[in-house]
């Protein structure tokens, strides 16, 4: 029997290059349509197309973008730009060559600040450039041809390339995720991947702990979520420590990840760099940034969403978790702003949030952009709960369900309308408690010889006779002076 692999003794370096498309209108140099999903060839043009005599035009979007991202990464902005053309022949290229910053990066070097098992860690960037996406080609629409459709060629991408500062799976599932917050908080991409508006290779190689040398690089491409490139370097660190182990050699090649079984193939093995032939794109005029065109995108950013956790935690006192969780996503970070500008119940506003509010959304299977119900409406509603008017379950599976049906009219009035508003009136609740103790007598001596969790079970008898209308802190006083 052969002798267990002791994983643990490498260790696992990883740099990442992830491509994410720009929410701007149309493609990085021409006015075609940006927009995914149209049907093939329908948003193209002779520029698209590449088209002898046609002339580029840079989009200024996509730069405005791209800087707003380096800038909430801590990039230094390079203030005199050019692109380059990167030349290989390929299909799904039109013109033969990518226009590309590859060279001569906007953005230089950066940071990512990401959790981490015992904390955070800072992914050091080594830049953040502009090029052009290229078509894409489909193999599997006719068995003797292959196909391809130009909508995504010409479509603006920046290309976020880390250092080799990642050493596990968890590590890049974990900065895939916070680069994927951070550009949708940003609104320069969905970060979709499944449609491909955002992209990730993985370069990933292995060493002996205390070695500083690189070990061989492998590039792993195809993946199309978060949760496969986890899986795909999981494998690939797999592969590579069995291949060592066994006496072999890691060869620099080029590999594809089957989500299907979860494995990887060679496309190519890359015995040498490819000799691109980079020269400044002669169609295109270097450009210059200014400090007061860089001061007017950073005087527009947002609030960044770890800074915003620790307000939220600090001005309203909520949980570290919560705010997380509400700062996932910022449409429910400004709802969340909003709401506790009109109503102080700080934690209240957060567990409707993340209790009925997200139900409601994954239910429906909407985005918090999408909710319904003005800021106003909730906190009207939250505020029938904390003036004692409603309890949280009348307030929650009843008025809140009619509010969303109708979200012009008022959350009392649908209360009233209703007739859900709780009853305070002692005169009414106490035939209500002598019924529900004159049906459980062998209760009421159990709670009196000592089984004070008992009242619960009262409490739940008088809501239930109640509907729910029943005021529950009268309820339990009127109890306890009952039951004495």
């Amino acid at each position: 029997m052969s002798a267990a692999i002791d994983f643990d003794k490498y260790e696992v370096v990883i740099g990442l290059e992830v491509h994410a498309q720009l929410l701007t209108e149309s493609k990085l140099f021409c006015g075609d349509s940006a927009a995914f999903g149209g049907a093939p060839n329908t948003h193209i043009s002779p520029i698209t197309l590449g088209h002898p005599g046609t002339l580029p035009m840079l989009n200024r979007k996509a730069v405005e973008y791209a800087i707003r991202l380096g800038l909430a990464c801590q990039s230094r902005i390079e203030r005199d730009n050019y692109f380059a053309r990167k030349n290989y022949f390929y299909p799904d290229l039109p013109k033969g060559y990518q226009i590309s910053q590859h060279t001569a990066p906007i953005c230089d070097g950066g940071i990512v600040t990401i959790p981490v098992a015992n904390g955070e860690r800072q992914i050091q960037l080594n830049r953040i450039h502009l090029e052009e996406d290229a078509g894409k080609s489909m193999h599997d629409q006719d068995p003797s041809f292959t196909m391809v459709d130009y909508n995504r060629a010409g479509v603006p991408l920046v290309e976020i390339v880390t250092e080799p500062d990642l050493h596990s799976s968890d590590e890049v599932y974990s900065f895939l995720t916070t680069l994927r917050r951070l550009v949708r908080w940003l609104d320069v991409c969905d970060g979709n991947m499944e449609e491909g508006s955002m992209r990730c290779d993985a370069n990933i190689s292995i060493r002996l702990k205390g070695e500083t040398k690189l070990g061989t690089k492998v590039e792993v491409k195809n993946l199309n979520s978060i949760r496969n490139v986890k899986r795909a370097v999981e494998g690939e660190i797999k592969r590579q420590i069995t291949i060592v182990e066994s006496g072999g050699t890691i060869m620099q090649e080029t590999r594809s990840f089957d989500a299907g079984n979860g494995t990887s193939f060679s496309l190519r093995s890359k015995e040498e760099a490819n000799d691109y032939r980079y020269f400044p794109e002669p169609d295109l005029a270097p450009f210059h940034l200014t400090d007061e065109y860089l001061d007017s995108i950073l005087k527009a950013l947002p609030e960044l969403p770890d800074a915003m956790v620790l307000r939220f935690v600090s001005q309203y006192g909520l949980p570290e978790y919560d705010a997380r969780v509400i700062c996932d996503d910022k449409a429910t970070a400004d709802y969340y702003s909003q709401v506790a500008t009109i109503i102080p119940a700080y934690k209240a506003v957060a567990n409707w949030l993340l209790g009925p509010v997200k139900s409601t959304l994954n239910e429906q299977g909407v985005s918090m952009a999408e909710f319904p119900l003005a800021p106003a409406a909730l906190a009207g509603l939250i505020q029938l709960v904390e003036d004692g008017k409603v309890s949280f379950s009348i307030a929650s599976s009843r008025i809140f369900p009619e509010l969303l049906q109708h979200p012009a009219e008022q959350p009392l009035d649908i209360a009233t309308r209703l007739n859900l508003l709780q009853d305070n009136n002692a005169n009414n609740i106490a035939p209500i408690i002598d019924e529900v103790l004159a049906k459980y007598p062998d209760k009421v001596a159990e709670f009196r010889s000592g089984k004070k969790g008992l009242m619960g079970l009262f409490v739940g008898e008088v809501m239930k006779l109640s509907k729910g209308k029943a005021d529950p802190k009268l309820t339990n006083q009127l109890l306890a002076e009952k039951l004495k």
